[in-house]
């Protein structure tokens, strides 16, 4: 499928699908939206438990924009992360060398760790530093099979017009598997089939405030 590579409303850039009239990010900032969704939302209500070691899984590991922000954050904070990043189709090299987060994070200290995080073989396990470790696993989400492993799940797949099939009560079964006790999953998605295919398996949910260009947004919680 074609991919081209745009610059967001906050001159981040993502992955346009001209096929699918589909982005990788929100067009009013790929940036801004994974620091609201996943980050704000995510990372840091969790955190409000006072821990300080987490698991994450990610949906759609995509252009490693929301691992390299988490990344960050455990430079920032005193925290440790075990980061397992699961996608079917991953993006080619000559993509990863178009974007530019790192300019635009204003990380270039870390240039050398975000092209680490990419450039890594799937299937492993590696340590990108001391408080971050990478798992990317190349993989269809409908095939995930983990068992409370995880603490946060950010789940950013392509929107529910285009694949329906990744917003279904059978995934987020998965989901809510995957999960510790007390786990969050966290995402753009505001449609309420969506929040009702996540209560419908057992999540308490949350209608949140959205990212820039988006109203509302969910967040889901393993009681």
């Amino acid at each position: 499928m074609k991919r081209e590579i745009f610059i967001t409303s906050d001159g981040s850039t993502s992955i346009h699908l001209p096929d699918w009239d589909e982005q990788y990010h929100s067009k009013h900032g790929a940036i801004q939206e994974a620091k609201h969704v996943f980050i704000k939302t995510g990372l840091h209500k969790y955190l409000e438990k006072n821990t300080n070691q987490l698991a994450i899984l990610e949906i759609g590991f995509g252009t490693g924009l929301n691992a390299f922000i988490t990344y960050l954050e455990t430079k920032s904070k005193n925290i440790s992360i075990s980061y397992v990043g699961a996608e079917a189709y991953p993006i080619a090299k000559d993509e990863v060398i178009s974007l530019n987060y790192v300019s635009e994070l204003k990380a270039e200290e870390f240039k050398d760790d975000f092209n680490l995080i990419h450039n890594i073989p799937w299937e492993e396990n590696h340590k990108i530093s001391d408080s971050f470790s990478l798992l990317k696993r190349k993989q269809f989400f409908q095939d995930i099979d983990d068992v409370a492993s995880f603490d946060l799940i950010y789940f950013d797949a392509f929107g529910a017009k285009n694949q329906p099939e990744l917003w279904t009560e059978a995934i987020f079964k998965k989901m809510y598997i995957a999960l510790k006790q007390g786990g969050i999953l966290t995402t753009y998605s505001a449609k309420g089939s969506v929040r009702r295919a996540m209560q419908a398996v057992g999540f308490i949910v949350e209608r949140l405030e959205g990212p820039p260009g988006k109203r509302e947004m969910l967040r889901a919680t393993k009681s």
